[in-house]
């Protein structure tokens, strides 16, 4: 299944920053940001202080929504 997903984004990069999750799943960037802080969608800290998802985690998210939006199938 998350086959199709990559297949429609190739360009998704390997960690992205909030903003780009944020265009991703087409939501605010405040969203985005309460999901990841929330560990909704996981999250790394890569140097000090910049957080990225990777793109498993990502796709690991929209994958659970697909879910939840068929009866949990």
């Amino acid at each position: 299944m998350n086959v199709e997903v990559i297949a429609v984004t190739p360009e998704l990069p390997t960690l992205l920053t909030i903003p780009e999750t944020a265009r991703e799943l087409r939501v605010a960037k405040s969203t985005a940001a309460d999901l990841v802080a929330k560990g909704v969608i996981e999250s790394i800290v890569v140097g000090e202080r910049s957080r990225r998802v990777p793109r498993e985690a990502l796709l690991a998210y929209i994958h659970s929504l697909r879910g939840s939006t068929n009866g949990g199938e």
